[in-house]
């Protein structure tokens, strides 16, 4: 059987493509490598949710072993894995777009109806002083003290049941979580969208007729065809599919300008309880110029034991005596917009992703690091500790959009350089780190592909980047 389309993956990309493009009346089928599970199903604890959700069982490390890489692996993609924190990008996140990519259209003002289209689709909720837990009322104090701006942040989220949502980084099983299994997914299959779950991709064939796409199913070798595919299997599942099709001598930018958003937590010990884990794992944000033009934002977060332990200073004894004062904890997390691109290539048929940290990256962290010492410091903390470990949460690169074939994979109007029939929108086509969650500027960038591919917007002019 001969598809229209072939989506792989079912994210953010994915399910925003699946369901303009059935809406249109097109076949597609949907190949994702995870599995479907109703809310209720989702794990109740974190080792369970990190080996079921997770590639990896949420522990890919970079070359280096420095970093960790977590991305999700379920019917749902990163939506189920994330926090649904959905922030337009600014002028400034556009403005690296444009000079990276040469896409003049690339715009704060281009991209306002398709955030409003999806913006539209979702329950969008911001949390009043009255859902805030401990964590994030110290963060406010000490943001306020310290004379910097923070501000609610805009969750996706239709009902959390009183916001105890620690687990919610391993899926939602109340379903308030605006994941693409909540919101796009089941509109898409009532259009006909077709999935098979459980479908490794492992490498493409492309000709002027169509894609054929090879991989497994359940462990059995499968081979299915369409007239085009849509690849929204995330920075690294994307790039790795076309490296394994044998695409980088054609394709020299493959696997490039790879970025990641680094983050590293700040753990304060306080006198009282504060209880992190309870209410709502975020609410607030910095909102502060100076910080954004300094290249790092501040995140009112923090994690499940599991977790907190792997960040413990010191083993044994030592880790469990940390481990005692849990509920006395707080946390303030530095992220970077990252500079320095890293690169995912193939190494003995395994994917290898190299991200180092440069000059700049170095001096906002440190920059950001400083300011979270400040704060903690105004509210009175007995003792900070600095996690070593670096988290990689946002996977973007490695596919950049681009008008020059020779340092960009993905064409202005999605379609991979001279491959008309695979087409690009997820976060492996950014040109640059933005410095937001990627999550809603994900689905209104398919949003608007899937309108470039149907032919109901017309591209934007594009010009070469300024030397």
């Amino acid at each position: 059987m001969v598809h229209d389309y072939i989506i792989v993956g079912s994210g953010p990309s994915g399910a925003v493509m699946a369901d303009a493009l059935t809406r249109a009346g097109a076949d597609c089928l949907m190949l994702e490598a995870g599995e479907a599970r109703p809310s209720p199903a989702f794990p109740d604890n974190e080792l369970a949710a990190n080996s079921r959700l997770f590639w990896g069982g949420g522990m890919e490390l970079s070359r280096d072993a420095r970093t960790v890489l977590l991305r999700g692996k379920a019917l749902g993609g990163g939506s189920i894995v994330n926090q649904c924190l959905l922030d337009r990008f600014d002028e400034l996140a556009f403005s690296l777009w444009r000079q990276a990519s040469g896409i003049a259209g690339l715009s704060l003002e281009a991209f306002e109806p398709w955030y409003r289209r999806t913006e539209n689709r979702l329950a969008l909720e911001t949390l009043g002083r009255e859902g805030w837990n401990r964590n994030a009322a110290l963060y406010a104090e000490a943001f306020e003290r310290c004379g910097y701006g923070c501000a609610p942040l805009r969750r996706g989220q239709s009902d959390c049941g009183g916001n105890d949502c620690v687990v919610c980084l391993g899926g939602c099983r109340r379903g308030s979580k605006q994941s693409t299994l909540m919101t796009f997914l089941p509109q898409a299959c009532r259009q006909g969208l077709t999935i098979r779950c459980g479908c490794q991709v492992e490498a493409l064939s492309h000709d002027r007729h169509g894609v054929t796409v090879t991989g497994y199913l359940a462990g059995r070798p499968e081979v299915w065809r369409a007239r085009k595919v849509v690849l929204a299997a995330g920075a690294l599942g994307t790039t790795g599919i076309l490296l394994r099709s044998g695409l980088k001598s054609r394709l020299p930018a493959l696997g490039e300008g790879f970025f990641c958003h680094p983050q590293w937590m700040t753990l304060a010990l306080f006198d009282e309880i504060v209880d992190a884990h309870k209410g709502a794992l975020q609410s607030l944000k910095s909102d502060e110029p100076r910080f954004r033009q300094a290249g790092f934002k501040l995140e009112n977060i923090f994690a499940g034991p599991v977790a907190i332990s792997l960040l413990a200073p010191g083993i044994g004894k030592e880790a469990a005596r940390w481990m005692r004062d849990y509920r006395r904890m707080a946390s303030i997390e530095v992220a970077i917009r990252d500079e320095t691109p890293g690169r995912v290539r193939l190494a003995g048929g395994r994917l290898e992703v190299e991200k180092t940290l440069g000059d700049t990256d170095r001096a906002r962290r440190d920059a950001g690091l400083a300011v979270v010492r400040e704060l903690f410091g105004a509210v009175g903390a007995k003792k900070l500790h600095q996690a070593p470990l670096r988290i990689g949460l946002h996977l973007m690169g490695g596919c950049a959009l681009g008008v020059d074939g020779a340092r960009s994979v993905t064409a202005p109007d999605h379609r991979v350089h001279d491959h008309p029939n695979l087409l690009i929108a997820d976060s492996a086509c950014f040109p640059a780190a933005p410095g937001i969650n990627p999550s809603l500027s994900i689905m209104a960038l398919s949003g608007r592909a899937a309108a470039m591919e149907l032919g109901q917007a017309a591209l934007e002019p594009v010009r070469e980047a300024a030397a």
